[in-house]
């Protein structure tokens, strides 16, 4: 059992270091900004989330992330130019009229903040990055964002939580408290989008760190947290004037793992709720359901079923999403650029 249980431990661990050096998310597909800096500003309004993760829920150790995301436009001119332009009690908002009125985004700039903390087993991971993008219309109704992420990652081993039992502890570990280093985070990212699909290319911690647990502190070296990198894509659909339907995928490669595929697809109803799911290659697939309280705020959650060997020690992973939509003048139901 105890043989069982250091096995169990040891591949959580190297999880953290290798597979989960950056947070997993299944409702990124709602706010692709907490993977891609360039979606900074996208939106006629600040948007502001709130979203707390339990992933392998029930086991000892499982991670926990919780972040919080905020980002707006800078000088952005509206869409709404006309009276006529607004929404028609009635009309689905992202219905074909909307389609057929969409135009590309205007150039101006975004900038936002991001701050997420993630902890799995010994090891904590605190984020704080400030975002900036430029989006600019390249044809009448598609438009290119690029933009990148600059902040700061504290990440911490509470050595104190570390229990070799009657092993002789590492001297390297052993000890009281959190040992802890402060290191440089840098993302960066372009977006292609449109009415009916969205193309994204994005890097997280773009600076190779390692980070080395001795005597009882921390050290920052080159080269073992290594880069992440994600590809995004989708496409919108009608499949009625009052129902959308938008299948998407993502690629994810994080060195020295195999690159990790995962498809998703979403139903939403006029702008007043909307569910779906998704299968993450060589893991598991997910449950999604989200509703739209008023025109400035929204609900999501999520549900993973876990099939790899974690999932008969886990009850899977909830993930909750509280969004809000900040200065929203003109009442958008839901967001116009992002799916």
């Amino acid at each position: 059992m105890k043989k069982w249980a250091i096995t169990l431990t040891g591949s959580l661990l190297c999880s953290c270091l290798l597979a989960q050096q950056k947070p997993q998310y299944t409702q990124y597909v709602l706010n692709q900004y907490i993977i891609n800096p360039a979606l900074t500003g996208i939106e006629n309004y600040t948007d502001l989330r709130v979203s707390h993760r339990r992933q392998w829920n029930g086991l000892n150790g499982a991670p926990v992330t919780t972040y919080f995301t905020v980002h707006g436009a800078l000088n952005k001119k509206d869409y709404r130019t006309t009276a006529t332009s607004f929404e028609m009690p009635g009309e689905n908002p992202r219905g074909s009229a909307y389609w057929e009125n969409y135009t590309a985004a205007e150039p101006h700039h975004g900038i936002g903040m991001q701050v997420i903390n993630d902890k799995a087993g010994p090891i904590k991971t605190f984020t704080a990055r400030a975002t900036y993008a430029y989006h600019l219309g390249i044809s009448p109704s598609t438009s290119i964002a690029a933009g990148m992420g600059i902040g700061v990652e504290n990440t911490s081993l509470d050595a104190a939580s570390i229990n070799f039992g009657d092993l002789v502890a590492d001297p390297a570990v052993n000890g009281k408290g959190y040992i802890n280093a402060w290191h440089p985070d840098i993302s960066a990212g372009v977006y292609l989008y449109a009415a009916d699909y969205f193309i994204g290319l994005s890097a997280q911690q773009i600076v190779p760190q390692k980070i080395s647990y001795s005597g009882n502190k921390a050290t920052v070296i080159k080269d073992a947290l290594v880069p992440h990198l994600f590809a995004t894509a989708g496409y919108r659909f009608l499949l009625s004037d009052d129902i959308n339907c938008t299948p998407s995928v993502m690629l994810k490669y994080v060195q020295p793992l195999p690159v990790q595929f995962e498809a998703n697809i979403k139903l939403q109803y006029r702008s007043a709720a909307w569910v779906g799911a998704s299968i993450r290659q060589r893991t598991g697939f997910a449950a999604m359901l989200g509703v739209n309280l008023s025109n400035t705020v929204n609900l999501g959650y999520s549900y993973d079923y876990t099939t790899s060997l974690l999932g008969t020690v886990s009850n899977g992973t909830h993930e909750l999403m509280l969004g809000f939509l900040l200065g929203n003048r003109y009442d958008d139901g839901c967001p116009k650029n992002v799916w």
